[in-house]
């Protein structure tokens, strides 16, 4: 597994940047993520809310090797519109993580479900997400 999501040529690409804990990864603010709205695009608070849950597997499960953890689904819902930066939290227990392992050792391969919400600069909740992974050792 990478050492960061945001060393991915897509999430350099769109400026995926680490955030402060408790939060994960920060969509900046810029004129590029806007939509004919005026308001930060769906597809770019998508990005984020996915490579966050991935920056928590890593986080947590990086320290495995021959990991091979590929998205399965992701599913959201949009609260309100985002202006400005993007922040992300996961709410994920990380004892989940412990069912993952044990899931790997007994079977080679696992699921688990990660949750993710995101707030823009004014502190709205602009987006819940989980996102489903599948992993499986090489």
């Amino acid at each position: 597994m990478s050492r960061s999501v945001v060393d991915l040529p897509f999430n350099r690409f769109i400026g995926l940047q680490q955030a402060a804990e408790p939060n994960v990864l920060t969509l900046p603010n810029g004129g590029q993520y806007l939509n004919h709205l005026g308001t930060v695009h769906a597809s770019a608070l998508l990005a984020l809310a996915e490579a966050s849950s991935g920056e928590f597997l890593i986080k947590h499960l990086g320290h495995v090797e021959g990991l091979i953890p590929v998205v399965r689904r992701l599913e959201s819902k949009f609260r309100k519109p985002a202006h400005g930066s993007v922040t992300s939290t996961v709410t994920t227990k990380t004892d989940q993580l412990d069912i993952v392992m044990s899931d790997l050792a007994a079977k080679g391969r696992a699921l688990v479900s990660i949750a993710v919400e995101l707030h823009d600069q004014a502190g709205e909740h602009v987006l819940s997400a989980t996102v489903d992974w599948f992993i499986a050792k090489s």
